[in-house]
Formats: structure tokens, sequence, C-alpha cells
């Protein structure tokens, strides 16, 4: 028995109270990686505290780790959830839960810069995980969790998580050859690219870009009934600046083993965009890959 068999049950909820608000910092970070939203992750730890309330915490000898239980407990019923409706179009979905950060939400800029610190690429390749394979990773590869107290939580043998694991990690990581020899100068072109139309640099942005650059969008980028074709490079960069908003949730993914840019607000990808470069290292082509279709048949893993 813990030693909270020994206490009143006044003095419980006093002390599983100041426990999971000690904890909350480390509980929303579970719940984030899990869901990819932290309005989502905000409303995981809502159900969470309700359950926890009403389960009480005597005979509790872990308090920390039951309450990641609880909290992982949720976040795979939601995502079980979301399997079940993921043929949906995101804004097509109810909306967002309504949570303690107010009516409509976390803050947008808090939401960017806590994909921008997770990686946007990695909350990319855990949306294309199972429920069981995300939870596996999450807690195992990210928090440290052992397979034994995981196990419980999917319903599992130990060895089966250490499957679940494995299989995300090699998703994770990707399948791809390795990147080609001039990867590192791909990689800071792309990387400079993210930089300036964050920061609204179009001066940056044009010393990157071919003067003759051409950009391809599909048709779902805008959407618009043809694709659409924009050349040269103030055009190519004044359509980049437009688009800042949507660079707040941009980040560096490797695509089919390249280097290349996913946007995946609420940690579901949207769009990629893929891009050609000369010998001299200026990009001479953008294309803008926004069709489910093409999106699902793109290999995505995280850079190293």
């Amino acid at each position: 028995m813990g030693e909270w068999e020994y206490m009143g049950a006044t003095d419980q909820d006093a002390l599983l109270t100041e426990r999971f608000e000690r904890d909350r910092p480390h509980l929303r970070a579970v719940a984030y990686r899990m869901l990819g939203s932290l309005a989502e992750a905000d409303d995981a730890l809502q159900e969470a505290w309700i359950r926890a309330n009403e389960a009480g915490v005597a005979g509790v000898e872990n308090l920390g780790g039951w309450l990641t239980t609880v909290v992982s407990r949720v976040c795979l019923n939601m995502l079980r959830s979301r399997d079940r409706r993921r043929e949906d179009p995101l804004d097509a979905r109810p909306g967002e839960p309504r949570t303690a950060a107010g009516p409509a939400g976390p803050d947008p800029e808090e939401e960017a810069l806590t994909a921008d610190s997770v990686g946007v690429a990695l909350l990319v390749v855990l949306d294309t995980l199972g429920p069981a394979e995300r939870v596996a990773f999450v807690l195992h590869d990210l928090f440290a969790v052992p397979f034994e107290d995981i196990a419980p939580l999917l319903e599992r043998t130990p060895a089966a998580v250490r499957q679940l694991a494995s299989r995300a990690r090699r998703r994770v990581r990707g399948t791809t050859p390795a990147p080609a020899p001039d990867a590192l100068r791909r990689r800071r072109v792309v990387e400079a690219f993210l930089a300036a139309t964050r920061g609204g640099d179009l001066a940056a942005l044009l010393n990157l870009l071919h003067p003759d650059v051409v950009l391809h969008a599909d048709r779902m980028v805008v959407p618009t009934p043809e694709p659409i074709v924009v050349s040269g490079g103030l055009t190519v960069a004044q359509g980049a600046m437009a688009a800042m908003g949507r660079a707040r949730f941009t980040g560096l993914a490797l695509v089919d083993g390249d280097f290349a840019l996913a946007m995946a607000p609420q940690g579901r990808l949207r769009l990629v965009l893929v891009f050609t470069l000369a010998d001299d290292g200026l990009v001479t082509g953008i294309e803008i890959v926004a069709e489910p279709d093409r999106l699902a048949g793109m290999e995505l893993a995280v850079p190293a």
C-alpha cells in the first residue's frame, strides 16, 4: 500500500491536485506528442483530471507514473476515435475542444513555437502511425517509459510493445537511401528559405532564388480548378511572403530521402515543398504538393 492509504479523502484530494499541477508540463508534453495539437492535449489533460479524481489514488505507489498512464489512456482513446474519422477533412471536423486556455484554445503563436521545438517532421511522421504504435513510441522512445509499464495500457505483452515501438522508430528514421553528396548544401538552402519566409525577409529570399525560378502548385494548394504556375524570382518571393502564416507551422523534413519543407498545422500534414537546385545552389524550381493522394505516396522522415 502507498502512503495515500493512510490519508483522509480531503488530504488525498489536495495532494492529487498539487501533484497534477506540478506534473502538468510533463503531462502536457506527453499528450502533445501523442496528439500533435495543444488544444487536444489540453482537452486530454482535462479528461485525465476528471478520471483521476473519480478513480482516487488510494494505494497508488508511483503517482507520477500513474498520472502519465491516465493521460496516455485518454490520448489512446482520442487517437482511436481520430482514426475512425480520418477520412474527414481537417477543416470539416468538429470544432476544437474548449480548454482552460480559453474559448479559442491555445494561442497560435504558442502552437507554432511548440511544434517547432518538437519538430514538425516528427509530428508528421507520428501522425502516420497507428494509435498503438504512436503511444508505444512516444512513451518509450521520447519519455523512457519501460515496455513493461506500457504493456497493460495497450493490452499487449512487453515483447509486442517492443515490436510496436521498433516499427514506429523505423518510420521516424525512414528507409529511403541516404541524401545525396551535396545534402548539406541542400539542407542549408531549404532551411534558409524557411527562415527568410518566416522572418519576412524578401531580400534574403531573393538571394536564394534563381531569377528564372518556376513554382508549380497543385490545384489543392489554394485550392483552384487548375494547378498554378508562377515564374520569376520576385514574383515567387512575394508569394512566399504572403504565406508567412503557413510558414509558422512548417519545418524541415526528409521527403523521399531529400530535404524539403512540410507544413503541418495541428501535427497533420497539409502540404510539402520540394526544391530543385542548380549547381550554384540557387533554387530553380519549387513544387508545392497538397493533393492527399500524392502526399500519401511520399515517404517522410525526421532529419538527423
